[in-house]
This record gives C-alpha cells, sequence and structure tokens, in this order.
C-alpha cells in the first residue's frame, strides 16, 4: 500500500518511513506481501475499529434494554448513524485516535473521546435526529474497565481473521492434497522402516495420511471458541451494580457478548483469561506441525528419488555451492 512506501531522500530511503525494508518484524518486512490480507485483522488500526465496534454496540444494547431512566432507547436514524460511525471508521479517524492519545496516554479512552466528538458533530449538525445522542455521550463505555473493551476486540480480530483467512488458507493446502492423493491413488511407492525397503504402498494413500490429519486439525481450529466478558473491574459487575441494582447485568451481559457472536465468558476476574485463543493456537500449531512433517517427507523423498524437485529460472540454492 502506499502508506508503506518507502520514501526516497537524497536517493537513500529514510529509516523514518515505514517499508518492507525499514520494519522491524519480517511479518511486515520480508513477507509483508503474503501477509498483507492479515493487516485488516491484526494491524492497530483493526484493533481500534473493533473497539469503536464494542464500544458503539455495548452503548446501543443499553439504550435497548429499556432499563436505564436517563437512557431511552435509540430512535432508527440515531441507531443507524451509530452503525454507520462504526462501519466507516477509516484511517484517518484511526489517525485521530492516536493524535488523542498523545494527551491520554490511554487507547482505549482516546477511542473513547473520538466517539464523543462524532457524536457531537452529528448532534450539532441534525439536532433534530442526533440531538438524543448528544445526551447519551456519557454511556459510553459505561461501567467497563478497559479489559472489558480489549477482549471482546481481539476476540473478534482472531474470529474474524480466522474465518476469512486462516481457515480458507488450509482449506485451500487441504484441498490440493486431496487432488494430488486421487491423481496419484495408483502409483506404486516402496515403503521404508528405519531407513529400510519394506513393503509397498502408493503416492495417494502416503498423501491421504496427511489430508486425514489436516482436517482434524482445521475442525479444531473451526471449533475453537472465541469467548469474551464485559464484567467490570474484577468479574462481579460492581460498578453496574452501584448504578443500577435492579437490573440482571450478568444476563445482560450474555446477551451483549453472544449479540457480537463470541461466546459469553460467566466467570472471569478483571481479564478473561483467553483459554479460548491457547485452544486455538494450539490447534493451528498442530496444523503447521503437520505442515512441516509432509515438508520433511517431501524432502526425503525427493532425495531418494522417487520425485524430482523442480527447478525454477534464477532460483539459487546454496549460497556456497559454485554453481549458484
Amino acid at each position: 500500500s502506499a502508506a508503506l512506501d518507502a520514501i526516497a531522500i537524497d536517493g537513500h530511503e529514510s529509516m523514518d518511513v515505514l517499508s518492507a525494508l525499514t520494519a522491524i518484524s519480517p511479518v511486515d518486512g520480508r513477507y509483508g506481501d503474503r501477509t498483507a490480507p492479515l493487516r485488516e485483522h491484526f494491524s492497530e488500526y483493526a484493533l481500534q475499529k473493533r473497539r469503536v465496534l464494542v464500544e458503539l454496540r455495548w452503548l446501543q444494547v443499553l439504550a435497548a434494554s429499556g432499563e436505564l431512566v436517563q437512557l431511552p432507547a435509540f430512535s432508527a436514524k440515531a441507531s443507524a448513524a451509530l452503525d454507520a460511525i462504526a462501519d466507516d471508521y477509516s484511517v484517518q479517524d484511526g489517525l485521530r485516535v492516536k493524535e488523542i492519545e498523545r494527551t491520554t496516554n490511554h487507547d482505549v479512552k482516546a477511542i473513547e473521546y473520538l466517539l464523543k466528538e462524532k457524536v457531537a458533530a452529528l448532534a450539532a449538525a441534525n439536532p433534530a435526529d442526533y440531538g438524543e445522542l448528544q445526551a447519551a455521550t456519557e454511556f459510553i463505555h459505561f461501567a467497563c474497565t478497559s479489559e472489558d473493551i480489549n477482549n471482546l476486540s481481539y476476540a473478534l480480530m482472531i474470529k474474524d481473521a480466522t474465518e476469512r483467512c486462516i481457515l480458507p488458507a488450509a482449506e485451500t493446502i487441504i484441498s490440493k492434497l486431496v487432488e494430488i492423493a486421487h491423481e496419484h491413488a495408483a502409483v506404486p511407492m516402496l515403503c521404508r522402516t528405519h531407513g529400510q525397503t519394506a513393503t509397498p504402498s502408493t503416492v495417494g494413500k502416503e498423501i491421504a495420511n496427511v489430508v486425514h490429519r489436516l482436517r482434524r486439525q482445521r475442525a479444531a481450529m473451526a471449533n475453537a471458541p472465541q469467548l469474551g466478558k464485559i464484567a467490570g473491574a474484577t468479574g462481579n459487575y460492581n460498578a453496574h451494580m452501584v448504578a443500577y441494582p435492579a437490573i440482571d447485568w450478568a444476563a445482560l451481559a450474555a446477551k451483549f457478548v453472544t449479540g457480537l457472536g463470541l461466546e459469553h465468558n460467566a466467570l472471569v476476574t478483571q481479564i478473561e483469561p483467553h483459554d479460548g485463543i491457547a485452544e486455538l493456537f494450539d490447534a493451528q500449531a498442530r496444523f503447521n506441525t503437520i505442515l512441516i512433517d509432509l515438508c520433511r517427507d517431501m524432502w526425503g523423498y525427493i532425495s531418494l528419488g522417487y520425485f524430482k524437485q523442480r527447478v525454477v529460472a534464477g532460483e539459487g540454492g546454496l549460497s556456497t555451492n559454485a554453481d549458484q
């Protein structure tokens, strides 16, 4: 993207400008072209966008509950305006958050202040339709600790990336291996045990072994729950109960979290313990370990002469080889 392009200064790239060459991590540097689709899910902008969504959805749920006297239900126009703020959150909005953060020194608080700015601008431009939002601004971030917003935002980031990037990539690999297994189902291959020749198999069957393993781990990734909570500073709804003791806050929180597409974790401390994230990452690690096994097997088959490695013009091998 243009934002990551290097700027030439006197014929040299400036180290002050982020580019594939100046990036600290190879994720955004050497391998940036491979990981670019993940920026939508794992960049700071992506985190800000989910925080905005969580803050506004919480405000909407509170208003729609009808149980907070000072926060009546929003009109359809006002609610649609809040939806638009979340949907249309831009990189320019993100830069404004960073500007606010230079004063607050608090990233979540900066999101809250940005939303208050946007709501105030709407109300000032059209008091008839959006004046009610101005009156509701102090309920933005109501009874929340930063972790309430963050745990839900991270869970949404991971859920979206898993569904839109990781699982489709895993399925692409599996589908290709299925194709290879069927294509070579009848091609004989001499197996080995302890490095010695043994009984025969087929190329298709050995590839099918890998497919069978990968499918189990893909299912584990797909089924790993992403949990969330919005239970306050110690997980006990203390501020919520002091302000509105008649409300069933646990039930309202569960409705809110599940409405985001996440699984509600009812028993927490200040933090959601992230066991669901650990489960997902462990399944990803197992999936990748199986792929490492496949790569090693392929290397072994090539070394034995079962397969021939395709030569790509211009590519080098070992840098110490004279012919490279």
